[in-house]
């Protein structure tokens, strides 16, 4: 990726080297959605891409950004063969123009080094570093909070070296606020949203997910379908950074409120669970999406026949956390002949982590994509249903 670490960094400034981290296989959605926009400087990397911009820039990655899950403010790299390495590295960022005397920070740390193999000690180094500079500029010193920092600061070791970042973001931007967090085998926002993308989906196709499981691969449809921003109704951790403008927040929001539209076409979520169809209704409202999904309860094998042109992305279980190995191979066997006889002239997609059970579905998927669903490979298959067509074994 090409070096922005001559971007002018200080508060204020409209040239900072900018970073949206995503899931990897997400990079050329996220990318795709910067350049919508308008960012400069967009290039994408594994599991992150990079663009360069203002605070302005920084809003609106935030509140518009669907596949990504945070948007980082990239501050320094260098070399960080060992602890003075280190800590000289991180006092030599200007941490008084990003952090107040009364603030508090913490330093997450990903990675490891040969010099660094436990990252805790690394983010101490920096900790360290941060506090000394700021007691030596400021006359006072940041306490540390673990769970509510002011400022958050991002250490990123590879090889040698070491980056230093401010997240923006705070929570992770897949974490819309709709769902609640935990609860069995779920599927992030982002990547749900990612899939969509991936899938083609723009929200004028009428949409179904056969086995919505808790909504969420519905309710981002909806959220695309309407043209509604993902985080229209969350905060970010750059609200608390000095610089941070109430009133360009404000209007970055509104200007992002004002291309809601109503969906032109049906979101369904469907379920056989009844606990799922609950929780779909639930999400959904949740998400001020209520009035836009449609949930219904049954098995897929049920489904209504759907119009031609309908676009179908589903998550079903595949052994990671959800369902036994024998009673999966019958589900997704029977995913086939569903589809062949419920969504003729439809594209469907299947989100699955076992290329073995999506050999079982009997169909040759036309296309795949290899994403990554937190540390699991997926395969995000097409299968382009043609009326009266032969099934074939699929490859998986």
């Amino acid at each position: 990726m090409t070096s922005l670490s001559t971007l002018d960094q200080r508060p204020g400034r409209r040239a900072w080297r900018l970073l949206a981290t995503c899931s990897r296989g997400l990079e050329g959605v996220v990318g795709a959605e910067l350049r919508a926009m308008g960012a400069a400087g967009v290039e994408e990397g594994r599991g992150v891409v990079e663009f360069s911009g203002g605070l302005e820039e920084v809003y609106r990655a935030n509140v518009g950004l669907r596949a990504a899950m945070r948007v980082l403010l990239h501050l320094t790299q260098g070399e960080a063969g060992g602890r003075e390495a280190l800590f000289a590295l991180a006092s030599a960022v200007a941490w008084e123009d990003w952090v107040r005397p009364e603030q508090t920070i913490v330093v997450d740390a990903a990675g490891r080094t040969q010099a660094f193999r436990n990252s805790g000690f690394a983010a101490l180094v920096v900790k360290d570093a941060v506090v000394d500079r700021l007691r030596s500029r400021t006359g006072r010193r940041p306490d540390v909070s673990r769970t509510d920092a002011d400022v958050r600061i991002h250490l990123h070791l590879q090889g040698t070296h070491a980056s230093l970042a401010l997240d923006a973001s705070g929570e992770p931007l897949a974490h819309r606020g709709y769902r609640p967090r935990g609860g069995p085998a779920p599927l992030s926002e982002a990547l749900a949203a990612g899939c969509l993308a991936l899938a083609g989906y723009d929200g004028r196709q009428p949409f179904v997910d056969p086995m919505a499981g808790t909504g969420t691969i519905a309710i981002e449809a909806a959220l695309i379908a309407t043209a509604t921003a993902p985080g229209l109704r969350r905060h970010f951790a750059c609200e608390r950074w000095p610089c941070h403008s109430g009133e360009l927040l404000a209007s970055v929001r509104a200007t992002a409120a004002a291309m809601r539209r109503s969906a032109p076409v049906p979101v369904l979520a469907r379920d056989v669970n009844p606990r799922a169809v609950a929780a779909i209704r639930h999400n959904a409202t949740a998400a001020g999406m209520g009035g836009v999904v449609r949930v219904e309860r049954g098995e897929v094998r049920s489904l209504p026949v759907q119009a031609p042109g309908t676009v179908v992305l589903t998550n079903p279980p595949y052994g990671e956390r959800l369902g036994e190995p024998t009673e999966l191979k019958v589900l997704y066997r029977g995913l086939g002949d569903t589809f062949k006889q419920r969504l003729p002239e439809c594209t469907v997609w299947i989100l699955t982590g076992n290329p073995e059970l999506a050999k079982s579905i009997g169909l040759r998927a036309n296309r795949r994509v290899q994403v990554f669903n937190g540390p699991i490979e997926c395969r995000l298959l097409r299968y382009e249903i043609v009326a009266g067509s032969p099934r074939h074994r699929s490859t998986g």
